[in-house]
C-alpha cells in the first residue's frame, strides 16, 4: 500500500432549512413592511429578497437599532446572518444566528445556519449537532433537503477521520438523490471515494472514483470534470500507473484553463486536430501493413499454387478484399476532411468575428482614457456602457463557438425528456429583461401553462438565448418583442418571439432558411452565414423540431419554434 495523498472532497456548505419557516419569515416582513412602513427595515428586507446581500447586511444591522419587537428583530437578525454567510463573515454570521428567539418559530432555520456556519468555522462536532437537531424538527421534510443536511454531516465526519459515520450519511445522501441529478450523483460518489480511501480500502474507493470520472465526462459541468481528473492523477500516481497519472493531470490542468479565452478555444482545437489526425494515420498505417501482408499471403498463394482455378479463386478472394479495404480508407480520409473544415470554420469565426469587436473596445477603452485626462465626465458612463455591451456580445460569441464545436465533436450533452414549456421560456425572457429595459424595448410574455414538450432542456436554453438576444439587437428604442406560446396540432406546440425590428431581406431570409439542410462543409462565410443561427438549426433540428422564419424589412420579424408535444 503506498503512502496516501490527500484527495480533493467537495467542499459545499449546502442549505438545509423549512420551506414553511421560510414562508412564515417572509409573510411577517411583508406584513411588517405594508402595514408598519419601517424605512430601514424594508430596505433591509427587500435587499434579501433581491439577494443583494452586501446592501442586506449594512442596513440589517442599521434596522436593529431601530427595531423593538422581538419579531423584527429575529427577522433583521436572520437575513442579516444569512447575508454574512453570503460574504463569509462566519463570525459576525453566528453572532446574529445565535440571537434569533425560541419563541419566534424559525427554530429550523436557526439550527441549519448553525451547522453550516460551524461547518465552515471548522467546528465539526457543534456542526454536526445542530443538524442533527434541525434533522429532529424536520422528521417529514423533504428529500432534497435532508440530503443536503447529510452531505453536511458526513462532510464533518470526514474532517473528524471517523470515516465508518462519514460513510453512514454519504450512503444516506446517494440513496435519496435521484439518478437524473447527475452533478450530485457524482459528487457524492467522490465524497464516498475518499472516505474508503482514506481508510485504505482501495477496492471499494478506486471504482467509485473511476464512476465519477466516466460520469463527469459525459457531464457539461466543467469543475466537476476538473476534479474527478485530478482525483484519477492522484489514484494512478498511488498505484505507480504515471503514464495514466501523467495524462490525467494533464486533462486537469486543460479544465483549469479558462476555456472562454480565445488562445485556449484556438489550442483545444489544433489538440483535436492533431489527434484525429494522429487516429487516422495510425488506422492507415495498421491497414497498410495488413494489405502489405495480404500480399505476402498473397505472393506464397501464387507460388505454392497447384493449378490456375486454385490460383484465380485465391487471387479475386484478395482482390475483393483488397477493394473493400480501399474503400474503408477512402471513408476515413472524408471523415478527415469534415473534422479539418469544421476546425477551419471555427477558427474562422475566431478570426474574423472576434477581429472587429476587440477592437472596437480596444478604441472604447483609448476614447474612455481621453475623457477621463480631459474630465469629460459625463461622456464617461456612455462609454462605459458600450464597451460591456461590446464585451457581452463577444461572450455570447465564444458560448457559440463552445456549443458549436462541442455538438460537432457529439460531445454536448443531450437528454430529451418530457417537461412543462413555460417555466424554460420564462426563464429565458428573466435573463433579458434588463437588457430590453435599457434599450427601452416593452418585452410581453403571452405563455400558457398546460403545454407539455419533448425535447432536451439545456438545448432549447442555448436556442432562446441567441433568438431573444438577436431580437433584442436588431430592434431599435421603442420597439415591442412579444413571446407567445401556444399547441399547433396534436404534434407540436409553438414557441413564437415577434419583434418590430429592423427585419430581414429576402436574401439573407432565403439564406437563412437554407441553413436547416446545410453541413460544414457547404459553409460559405462570405455570404453571411452566422454561426448563431447555424447552432440554432442545429439544435432544434436534433430536437425533432422547426425553426420557421418570417420577416419583412422596417416591420419586423417572426420566428417560431415547432417542438415535438409530449404525448406526440
Amino acid at each position: 500500500m503506498t503512502n496516501k495523498l490527500y484527495l480533493i472532497f467537495f467542499i459545499y456548505s449546502v442549505f438545509g432549512y423549512s420551506q414553511n419557516e421560510i414562508d412564515l419569515l417572509n409573510n411577517k416582513g411583508e406584513k411588517i413592511c405594508r402595514k408598519q412602513n419601517k424605512e430601514v427595515f424594508c430596505k433591509a428586507f427587500d435587499y434579501y429578497k433581491n439577494k443583494n446581500f452586501d446592501s442586506c447586511y449594512v442596513f440589517s444591522r442599521k434596522a436593529l437599532t431601530f427595531s423593538k419587537s422581538q419579531e423584527e428583530k429575529d427577522i433583521i437578525n436572520y437575513i442579516n446572518g444569512v447575508s454574512a454567510i453570503k460574504k463569509k463573515l462566519f463570525k459576525q454570521g453566528l453572532q446574529s444566528i445565535l440571537s434569533i428567539s425560541k419563541e419566534g418559530g424559525f427554530i429550523a432555520l436557526k439550527e441549519s445556519k448553525l451547522g453550516m456556519i460551524y461547518l465552515n468555522m471548522k467546528d465539526y462536532d457543534k456542526s454536526i449537532k445542530h443538524y442533527l437537531n434541525w434533522e429532529k424538527i424536520n422528521s417529514k421534510t423533504k428529500k432534497s433537503l435532508k440530503k443536503n443536511a447529510y452531505h453536511n454531516i458526513g462532510l464533518s465526519y470526514v474532517h473528524k477521520k471517523e470515516y465508518s459515520k462519514a460513510k453512514e450519511y454519504f450512503s444516506k445522501e446517494l440513496s435519496l438523490i435521484e439518478q437524473k441529478d447527475t452533478a450530485a450523483v457524482i459528487r457524492t460518489k467522490m465524497d464516498l471515494a475518499n472516505v474508503y480511501y482514506n481508510q485504505y480500502l482501495d477496492d471499494e474507493a478506486i471504482p467509485l472514483f473511476e464512476e465519477a470520472y466516466e460520469l463527469a465526462k459525459l457531464y457539461s459541468d466543467v469543475e466537476l470534470k476538473q476534479i474527478t481528473s485530478e482525483n484519477m492523477a492522484y489514484v494512478e500516481k498511488n498505484r505507480k500507473k504515471y503514464k495514466e497519472s501523467v495524462s490525467h493531470y494533464i486533462e486537469t490542468i486543460k479544465w483549469k484553463d479558462s476555456i472562454w479565452n480565445r488562445d485556449k478555444i484556438w489550442e483545444l482545437t489544433e489538440k483535436d486536430k492533431q489527434l484525429a489526425v494522429a487516429q487516422k494515420q495510425q488506422e492507415i498505417a495498421l491497414q497498410e501493413e495488413q494489405l502489405k501482408r495480404q500480399a505476402v499471403v498473397q505472393k506464397s498463394l501464387v507460388i505454392g499454387a497447384s493449378g490456375l482455378l486454385v490460383f484465380l479463386g485465391f487471387l479475386g478472394y484478395f482482390y475483393r478484399e483488397l477493394k473493400s479495404k480501399n474503400k474503408f480508407i477512402t471513408q476515413q480520409k472524408e471523415e478527415l476532411n469534415v473534422a479539418n473544415k469544421t476546425k477551419d470554420y471555427l477558427f474562422s469565426v475566431v478570426s474574423h468575428d472576434l477581429r472587429s469587436p476587440i477592437n472596437t473596445i480596444k478604441r472604447q477603452h483609448e476614447k474612455l482614457k481621453r475623457q477621463l485626462k480631459n474630465k469629460e465626465y459625463d461622456a464617461v458612463s456612455e462609454t462605459t456602457n458600450n464597451a460591456i455591451a461590446l464585451t457581452e456580445s463577444t461572450s455570447h460569441l465564444l458560448n457559440n463557438v463552445l456549443h458549436w464545436s462541442l455538438e460537432q465533436n457529439n460531445q454536448l450533452s443531450f437528454k430529451a425528456e418530457e417537461y412543462p414549456l413555460k417555466p424554460l421560456v420564462e426563464q429565458a425572457v428573466y435573463n433579458f429583461e434588463e437588457i430590453a429595459e435599457a434599450k427601452n424595448i416593452a418585452l410581453t410574455t403571452m405563455l400558457e401553462a398546460t403545454i407539455l414538450v419533448k425535447a432536451d432542456k439545456e438545448s432549447l436554453k442555448i436556442v432562446l438565448r441567441n433568438l431573444l438576444d438577436n431580437a433584442l439587437k436588431y430592434t431599435g428604442e421603442n420597439g415591442e418583442i412579444a413571446i407567445k406560446t401556444y399547441n399547433d396540432s396534436e404534434e407540436f406546440s409553438v414557441i413564437e418571439i415577434k419583434d418590430t425590428g429592423f427585419g430581414i431581406s429576402e436574401e439573407k431570409l432565403v439564406k437563412i432558411k437554407g441553413l436547416e439542410d446545410l453541413s460544414i462543409d457547404k459553409i460559405n462565410r462570405s455570404e453571411g452565414v452566422g454561426l448563431g443561427m447555424l447552432l440554432c438549426q442545429t439544435l432544434i433540428k436534433k430536437n425533432n423540431g422547426k425553426l420557421l422564419i418570417d420577416s419583412e424589412l422596417e416591420v419586423g420579424t417572426t420566428i417560431r419554434i415547432l417542438l415535438p408535444n409530449a404525448s406526440a
